[in-house]
C-alpha cells in the first residue's frame, strides 16, 4: 500500500480495503504499550466514530464500518455511528410526531435485537421513524435477518414506498396509501383497510391489565385511610407515570377513557395527599390535572370527586369562595353514592369560616337529604367516599364555628360511635373528630374533658401527623390561650402538649426526605 492510500486520524494509522477503514498495525517499537480498549466497548466505539467523522465520513460510512467491525444489527450500528445511547434514542423517538409509542431504553434494545434472542419486531411506524432520526432510508437500518421475519404484509409496505427512501410515515395508512400503479385495485384498497384495522385494533394495555390498574387505585384509596402518607405518596405517584406512559401509547378509545379516569383519580389523590403534606399550591396543580382527566374520559362520578379536592384544597388555602365554587360544581353533578353528601359539607365547611351561618346551616341540610337519598356505591371508595362518621365530622366543626357548641359536641360524640363501629377507621378523620370534642368540650366550659379527648391525637406517630390536623390543634391550642379558662393549670397543660405534639409532623418528614413532595 502506498503513502496514498493511508490516512492519519488523531495518531492512527488507517488503510482503506473493499470493507472500509481498518487500522494499520506499526511495527513494534520496543515500548509497553496501554492495552487497548475491549473490542466493540463504549470506548472503542466513540474512537472510531471520531476518527471516521474527522476523516469527512458520515453516519452511513459508520454505520457500515460498525456493523462490519463489531458485528452489531443495522440499528444498533446507526445509534453507534450518531454517538447516541438507548435512552437518548428512546427520549427522541418519544417526541417524535409521527410515533404514537412512549418508548424506553428497554424496548429501543429489542428493536434492535429483533429478530433475534430477546427481541421485539419494532412495526412499519416504529422503522420509519427510527430511520427519520438517523437521517437514513429505512432500507439502510433492515438486513436480510429483518427481511426474512418481517409480514409479507410489510415487506409490501416497504416495496410500495420505494428503495431507499427517507419518508416518515406517521401510521400504517401512509404506508399503505402510497400512490402507485396498481393492477388490481380493488383488492388493493381492501388491503390497505386491513392493514388500517390491524393498526387501529392493536392496544398497549389489555382488559385485565385495565382491571387490575383500577384494582391498584381502589387499594391506593383505601390504604390512604390507615396508612403513612409518604409511602403510599411515592407508591400513587409511581402508579401515575405507569398510568401517563400508556396514555402516550396507542389503544381503542374505550381504554384510553378507562386510562383517563384511573390517570384522574391518581391525580386526585395526590391533590389530595400533597395538600395533607403541606404543598396547597402543588396539591392544586395535581387538582386541574385530575379535572382535565375527568373531562377527555367524560366520566362524571370523577367530575364530582375532582371538585370535591379542589374544594378541600381551597379550604384550607383561604380560597373560601373558590371552596363553595367547586362544592357547589361538584354537585351540578348527578352520581350515585355519597360525593353528594361530602360536596354539601365542603360548602357548609366554608360557609362557616366565612361567618355566613345561615348558608352554611343549609349546606348541612342538603348534606343530610344526599344521605337520605343515597343511591348504589361509589366508584374507589376509601378517600373517595364519605361515610356518616365524616359527614358528623363536619357537622361538628361547622357548628363550632358559628357557636353552637352543644351541636358539636353532640355530632363529635356521635361520630365516634360511629368509628367505633367500622372495620377501618380513618386516623386523619378519627384526630380531627376529637380535636372537635375537645374543642366543643372547651366551648361548653368543661376545659378537664380537654386532654382525656386529645389523648389519641396526642398518641399519632408523627408520620401520621398531616396538614389539617396540625391546623385544627393550633386553632385550639389558640382558643384556650384567649378563653376564661386560659390561666388553669389543665389549659397550660394541654397547650404545651399541643406545641410539642406540632414540632413534629409527615410535613416534616417529607422536607427532611429526598426528592420532591409536591411532583
Amino acid at each position: 500500500m502506498d503513502d496514498l492510500s493511508a490516512r492519519e486520524l488523531g495518531g492512527t494509522l488507517l488503510e482503506h480495503s473493499a470493507d472500509g477503514y481498518r487500522e494499520r498495525i506499526p511495527p513494534y517499537s520496543g515500548r509497553v504499550m496501554t492495552p487497548p480498549p475491549k473490542p466493540g466497548s463504549k470506548a472503542e466505539r466513540d474512537a472510531l466514530r471520531h476518527e471516521m467523522t474527522a476523516a469527512g465520513c458520515g453516519p452511513s460510512e459508520i454505520a457500515v464500518e460498525m456493523r462490519a467491525r463489531f458485528r452489531v444489527r443495522p440499528r444498533e450500528a446507526w445509534r453507534h455511528a450518531h454517538g447516541w445511547t438507548l435512552q437518548s434514542t428512546a427520549d427522541r423517538l418519544s417526541t417524535h410526531p409521527g410515533l404514537a409509542v412512549a418508548a424506553d431504553a428497554s424496548l429501543v434494545g429489542k428493536w434492535e435485537k429483533w429478530p433475534g434472542p430477546g427481541g421485539r419486531r419494532p412495526t412499519l411506524q416504529v422503522l420509519f421513524a427510527l430511520a427519520d432520526i438517523y437521517g437514513c432510508g429505512v432500507q439502510a437500518i433492515l438486513d436480510i435477518e429483518d427481511r426474512r421475519a418481517l409480514p409479507d404484509r410489510d415487506l409490501r409496505a416497504l416495496q410500495h414506498h420505494g428503495q431507499e427512501r427517507g419518508d416518515l410515515v406517521p401510521s400504517p395508512v401512509a404506508v399503505a396509501f402510497v400512490p402507485e400503479p396498481d393492477p388490481d385495485p380493488v383488492l388493493s384498497a381492501a388491503a390497505e383497510s386491513a392493514t388500517w384495522a390491524q393498526w387501529a385494533e392493536s392496544t398497549n394495555v389489555g382488559e385485565i391489565a385495565l382491571e387490575q390498574l383500577l384494582a391498584d387505585v381502589r387499594t391506593l384509596a383505601d390504604d390512604y385511610l390507615t396508612g403513612d402518607a409518604l409511602p403510599l405518596f411515592h407508591r400513587t405517584r409511581a402508579l401515575r407515570d405507569r398510568t401517563f406512559a400508556l396514555l402516550e401509547g396507542h389503544q381503542p378509545p374505550r381504554q384510553s377513557a378507562d386510562l383517563y379516569t384511573a390517570a384522574g383519580y391518581l391525580c386526585g389523590l395526590l391533590a389530595w395527599m400533597t395538600s395533607d403534606l403541606g404543598n396547597l399550591r402543588a396539591a392544586d396543580t395535581h387538582g386541574r390535572t385530575a379535572w382535565l382527566c375527568a373531562e377527555n374520559a367524560g366520566h362524571d362520578a370523577l367530575r364530582a370527586w375532582v371538585c370535591s379536592t379542589r374544594s378541600k384544597i381551597a379550604m384550607w388555602d383561604g380560597r373560601l369562595r373558590d371552596a363553595v365554587t367547586h362544592a357547589r360544581r361538584g354537585a351540578l353533578v348527578n352520581v350515585r353514592g355519597t360525593v353528594g353528601a361530602l360536596l354539601a359539607c365542603q360548602e357548609a365547611d366554608a360557609w362557616s369560616v366565612l361567618g355566613a351561618a345561615e348558608e352554611a346551616e343549609r349546606a348541612l341540610s342538603r348534606a343530610a337529604r344526599a344521605r337520605d337519598a343515597l343511591v348504589g356505591e361509589d366508584d374507589i371508595g376509601g378517600l373517595f367516599s364519605c361515610p356518616q362518621a365524616r359527614q358528623e365530622n363536619y357537622a361538628a366543626a361547622v357548628h363550632l364555628r358559628i357557636g353552637r357548641p352543644q351541636h358539636a359536641l353532640r355530632e363529635a360524640q356521635t361520630a365516634l360511635h360511629l368509628l367505633s363501629t367500622q372495620p377501618v377507621r380513618a386516623y386523619g378523620t378519627e384526630a380531627q373528630i376529637h380535636i372537635g370534642q375537645a374543642a366543643a368540650l372547651l366551648e361548653c366550659g368543661e376545659p378537664d374533658g380537654i386532654l382525656p379527648a386529645l389523648r389519641p391525637v396526642l398518641a399519632m406517630p408523627a408520620e401520621r401527623r398531616m396538614g389539617p390536623v396540625i391546623q385544627r390543634m393550633r386553632e385550639l391550642a389558640a382558643t384556650m390561650a384567649h378563653g376564661p379558662a386560659a390561666g388553669a393549670g389543665v389549659t397550660t397543660t394541654v397547650r404545651r402538649a399541643i406545641t410539642d405534639w406540632c414540632s413534629d409532623s409527615a410535613t416534616r418528614h417529607l422536607a427532611l426526605s429526598p426528592g420532591d413532595g409536591g411532583a
